[in-house]
């Protein structure tokens, strides 16, 4: 029976052939003297590995319209992940989760520091993830998960352990409540060693990884669907105008949070917190999460965005319908 390690150097091998010296898979089977089936098995166990890192550049000048649009209005990197527009809402993110992890991969380097934000977004994310072998890197829990239901562990942790598993990261979780009861019992926990240790961690962070929260999305965000918020707190959100939230930190559409009384009891970092990470990764699916999108990106929360093509053209629209010189010229455009 073949080794682990035979099959990691046929599988290196196989990569070498097929994507350095353009060889067909039937010529790699013939030379490694096995099936074209197993060629395929062994070029995608290189990719899986990490062996195999695809990356896709467009230069900025001939970048779709979609991406130059949105990158002059709000001064991000976009990446636009091109979908049918027959795929549900499940399908869409899938494809979104895909290209997030093979896009985020890249930019993680040896002594990073990355802020991961649990959510329904960033668990399917986790799942995408190819290994890269960083070292000295750390991944920490940028927000709290546990309710009065469950501590939260199980479902963050997994998602933390992924990216510190892809990457080989040492990982750091963050155990204490998405929510506090009362803004003055964060403020004393925040005093804490054990707590402030993470804390000082978050603010070192290098990259921060995040989703949007919506209340209104077709794929639920999962603060708003596992037990964290009561109907006071939900009732309150809206009397707010809360839009979104990034890591449990709730905002509105113009990117202001002054007055949002839910922030001072949350555990996830502030706006003016989060803003100092250098790098600032959004993963976005789904238009029905268009008002949370249009809030983070008004409040600067983002560097980087990565987002399926339907809400790209709808971010666009809305923007074109509400006059904004930028967009305007994208009326004339063809297929938009």
């Amino acid at each position: 029976m073949p080794t682990k390690r035979t099959k990691q150097s046929d599988a290196l091998r196989a990569a070498q052939m097929y994507y350095l010296q353009d060889q067909t898979m039937d010529a790699i089977a013939r030379e490694l003297r096995t099936s074209r089936s197993t060629v395929s098995r062994l070029l995608s166990a290189a990719r899986e590995s990490g062996l195999v890192q695809i990356q896709i550049k467009t230069p900025s000048d001939r970048a779709p319209e979609l991406e130059r649009a949105i990158r002059n209005r709000y001064k991000v990197e976009v990446h636009v992940v091109p979908v049918a527009d027959t795929l549900n809402e499940v399908d869409v993110l899938d494809r979104v989760s895909m290209q997030a992890a093979r896009t985020i991969t890249p930019l993680v380097d040896s002594n990073a520091v990355i802020g991961v934000a649990w959510g329904s977004t960033l668990s399917a994310v986790s799942r995408h993830l190819t290994r890269k072998t960083t070292h000295g890197s750390t991944i920490v829990q940028l927000n709290g998960a546990g309710n009065t239901q469950t501590t939260g562990i199980t479902y963050a942790s997994e998602i933390i352990r992924r990216f510190g598993t892809a990457y080989g990261a040492k990982v750091e979780q963050f155990p204490v409540p998405a929510f506090f009861d009362n803004a003055e019992t964060k403020r004393m926990m925040w005093e804490e060693r054990s707590v402030r240790r993470i804390l000082d961690l978050q603010e070192r962070a290098t990259i921060a990884i995040f989703g949007v929260g919506s209340m209104d999305a077709d794929v639920p965000s999962h603060v708003y669907v596992g037990g964290y918020l009561d109907s006071t707190d939900i009732d309150a959100l809206e009397a707010s105008g809360v839009a979104g939230d990034v890591a449990t930190v709730f905002f509105r559409g113009d990117g202001s949070d002054a007055g949002i009384v839910l922030n001072d009891r949350s555990s996830g970092p502030s706006l003016d917190s989060l803003r100092k990470i250098r790098r600032r990764i959004c993963v976005v699916s789904g238009a029905r999460k268009i008002k949370g999108l249009r809030g983070a990106l008004a409040a600067g929360l983002a560097t980087d965005l990565i987002l399926d093509e339907s809400t790209a053209r709808e971010l666009v629209e809305q923007e074109t319908a509400s006059n904004d010189p930028i967009f305007g010229f994208l009326n004339s455009l063809d297929g938009l």
